[in-house]
């Protein structure tokens, strides 16, 4: 198949389920223009509670399916796949990777004063310390003469909270007054939102927090890294209202419903799609 000028071509964004759809907003809010395909696995989520080797083959997967449809970069949302398959995924293609995991962890070392930062994600994430090895390593990359410390906690229930609605609710307020309270003890001086859920509960998490603590969208600063790459290879697209295009493994009866909260648009165009399942990784 003859490839398209990359101008032209979608941007390519996957996720273990539907919290990647806040990377979508955030990439049609500074990229308007621009086309996204977007791939939830939403039959085998989470990812986070698999061995590393399936989180591998589930993420090479998903990726090839954005592949095939002749995406120019491949954005992965989820932080489970940017932990253990990364690597993997950008060994496999010739276009450009990124991950939702590594674009917060580098906006956090720039925004950290005190090298004292806070990160909170779903129990998989912050007991897989993917967060701290890439914070200290992008410390260590930019050759910043500082110790790093990182105080990271599990917020498991705002994920259910935000799939219900609750965003700026008593509940919800509660759970993260109780969740956060540990963080000005501790000095921090920036959060990381290591979910992509998280970001719809960034307003409440503001006000619970001390006005010094910079608080980091890893959604937002993922958008900001697509939009960098593209203005950096001449790669954006130039004219027209950008379109979306949502595959899922799995269409659950709430979906459009939870979309349309995580969008802040109604989705007009959600298919089923199947994955291949044998992915041949280059050497």
């Amino acid at each position: 198949m003859k490839k398209k000028c990359p101008k032209n071509r979608p941007i390519g964004v996957f996720d273990s389920g539907i919290g990647g759809l806040t990377v979508v907003k955030e990439i049609r809010q500074l990229l308007p223009r621009e086309d996204i395909l977007y791939f939830g696995d939403t039959a085998r989520l989470p990812y986070g509670t698999k061995s590393a080797e399936l989180i591998k083959r589930y993420a090479l997967e998903d990726a090839n399916f954005l592949y095939e449809r002749d995406v120019k970069i491949i954005v992965c949302a989820c932080h489970s796949a940017s932990s253990w398959a990364l690597a993997e995924i950008k060994r496999a293609y010739p276009i450009p990777v990124i991950g939702v995991l590594e674009a917060g962890a580098r906006a956090a070392i720039k925004a950290t004063k005190n090298g004292k930062i806070g990160v909170i994600g779903t129990r998989a994430t912050i007991a897989s310390d993917a967060y701290e090895r890439a914070l200290k390593r992008i410390n260590y990359e930019h050759g910043l003469n500082r110790a790093i410390e990182i105080v990271a906690k599990p917020t498991p229930l705002f994920v259910p909270l935000v799939e219900e609605g609750f965003i700026d609710h008593p509940i919800t307020r509660a759970v993260a007054r109780e969740y956060l309270k540990i963080f000005p003890k501790e000095g921090i001086d920036t959060l990381l939102l290591g979910c992509t859920h998280y970001p719809i509960l960034k307003s409440v998490i503001c006000r619970i927090l001390n006005k010094g603590i910079k608080v980091i969208d890893a959604s937002y600063e993922t958008a900001a890294m697509v939009k960098d790459i593209l203005q950096r290879k001449d790669w954006q697209k130039e004219t027209g209202r950008g379109s979306l295009k949502i595959y899922l493994s799995d269409i659950t009866p709430e979906f459009e419903k939870i979309a349309e909260q995580f969008l802040e648009e109604k989705p007009k165009v959600i298919l089923r799609a199947s994955l291949k399942e044998k992915i041949t990784i280059k050497e």
